[in-house]
């Protein structure tokens, strides 16, 4: 077919052919050019495709042929407005050209529906085919829309106005383009020319971008290759070297899903966060806690488990009912008794015989230094200690894992265990490095990418992922704060 502009060839076509894929000819936008239509930026150039899905009439321009002046008409304009008919200017049965009765008043020109105007100055070319019986009872405004040939043809409409009017409709249309996420919605008034190529054209496939988030959903694809579309966006998650190679253009590799948990941990006093997979192979040591005050050491306590401390900070007591407590003296904490600010923190204080000592009552409110008091030795293995110790809790990496060349945690002093965390990743690596794998949490780290088509050769399995993530600051506390019934503290202060 013949190029025609976007307005004819939308207003022309039958909607029972859709879809249709039309190419971009020329027009204002001819070699690429960006609009923006309510929040939908589309960029269009010559040469390229549109699957038209769907054409929603949006409204209708009428012109009035004798003043050139508009009026808009809903969709599901019926005549009935609720307001007085437009003024009628005044009319000369004498005047040449003109019937002797005014349209208005013509028997055959219901209120609300359309009517063939008199052929008379530049309008005399009309559309000869009405409905049987259109004369008579008038068309609907969708039943005068659908008699459109091309032509612009003068209707009358005494709801509207009393001279004839020149119909355009603006319809929105719905496309499908080749690497959009999502339907595109065009005006049918964007000057642009286009050609019907739907014969020619029905073998082209469509690409649509996935987010990763989805591909998490549809592992019956996988392993895929894939190239990355678009970066991810917003604040840094990991400070791994394999993330800011996320860039547009990479090719990936995607293994699978990989629902191992893993445990949010920092290290205290140093400002660094970590994630651990809950298959790292790592050995820990359980450090003793350590308290500031009697209300820490109640918080500590868990039904069912003994907690003995140290005291390493002399703390001042209160008369007769709280005595002082010196650096050394050792307490057994039993449990909390009374409700309300009358709570206090049953403790035993050991004399230096283990069957010597004094019940005491804290308060609450009562500061003060401890020392958790313990001999266990043991070293466990990530998931044995979380079976053993509830969290959070403090503990030393006595034996870094062996799978990983650089283990960050063998040199900590100590790594405070916060929480473990039940979060689906995707096993991916790069298509240069199949073997080096790292393992993407595709709800905290998201980006477009594109799956390549048609089978994949069975990729070479990653020997090596990493097991260990270093947290930015900023993820960390967000994470912190995303914990169900999480109090976390804010991040701290700049210097």
């Amino acid at each position: 077919m013949e190029p025609l502009s976007f307005q004819e060839y939308i207003c022309s076509l039958d909607p029972a052919t859709l879809p249709r894929i039309l190419r971009i000819c020329s027009g204002v936008y001819f070699q690429g050019s960006v609009y923006e239509i309510s929040g939908n930026e589309c960029c269009l150039s010559t040469g390229d495709l549109l699957k038209v899905m769907a054409v929603v009439l949006q409204k209708v321009v009428c012109e009035d042929t004798e003043t050139g002046q508009t009026t808009e008409l809903p969709p599901t304009f019926k005549g009935e407005w609720g307001c007085p008919a437009p003024a009628r200017t005044p009319w000369a049965p004498s005047s040449p050209g003109r019937p002797s009765q005014p349209p208005w008043a013509q028997p055959h020109c219901p209120t609300g529906l359309f009517q063939p105007a008199p052929a008379r100055g530049p309008y005399q070319t009309l559309r000869g085919h009405f409905p049987e019986g259109g004369r008579q009872h008038g068309l609907t405004l969708h039943q005068a829309l659908g008699r459109w040939d091309g032509r612009l043809q003068p209707l009358l409409c005494p709801t509207v106005g009393p001279h004839a009017l020149l119909l355009r409709p603006v319809y929105e249309v719905h496309a499908a383009m080749h690497l959009r996420r999502d339907v595109v919605k065009i005006p049918s008034t964007l000057e642009v020319d286009v050609e019907d190529v739907t014969e020619e054209a029905q073998h082209i496939q469509f690409a649509r971008p996935l987010l990763l988030s989805e591909v998490l959903g549809m592992e019956d694809v996988l392993p895929a290759r894939a190239e990355i579309l678009e970066g991810p966006a917003g604040p840094a998650v990991f400070k791994s070297a394999w993330v800011p190679r996320l860039q547009r253009g990479q090719q990936l590799r995607l293994h699978g899903c990989s629902r191992a948990w893993r445990v949010l941990a920092s290290a205290p006093g140093s400002g660094r966060h970590f994630l651990l997979a809950g298959t790292y192979q790592g050995r820990f040591r359980l450090r003793p806690r350590q308290f500031t005050g009697v209300q820490e050491l109640a918080a500590g306590l868990q039904p069912g488990q003994r907690l003995r401390v140290v005291v390493t900070r002399d703390c001042e007591g209160r008369g007769d009912d709280v005595p002082p407590l010196g650096v050394g003296d050792r307490l057994e904490l039993r449990g909390l008794q009374g409700n309300g600010p009358s709570t206090r923190l049953l403790c035993h204080r050991h004399g230096e015989e283990e069957e010597e000592g004094r019940e005491l009552l804290l308060p609450l409110d009562l500061g003060g230094g401890f020392v958790e008091e313990t001999c266990d030795s043991k070293k466990y293995g990530l998931a044995e200690l979380l079976e053993r110790q509830a969290l959070p809790c403090e503990v030393r990496v006595v034996a870094p894992d062996p799978a990983l060349e650089r283990d960050a945690l063998g040199a900590l002093p100590a790594l405070r265990l916060e929480a473990r965390l039940n979060q689906p990743f995707l096993v991916g690596s790069f298509c240069q490095e199949p073997e080096e794998g790292f393992e993407i949490p595709p709800r905290w780290l998201d980006f477009s990418l594109l799956l390549s088509e048609g089978p994949v050769r069975p990729p070479a399995p990653c020997t090596r992922r990493s097991r260990v993530e270093e947290l930015t600051e900023a993820f960390y506390y967000q994470l912190l704060a995303q914990l169900p019934g999480s109090a976390a503290p804010p991040p701290p202060r700049p210097p």
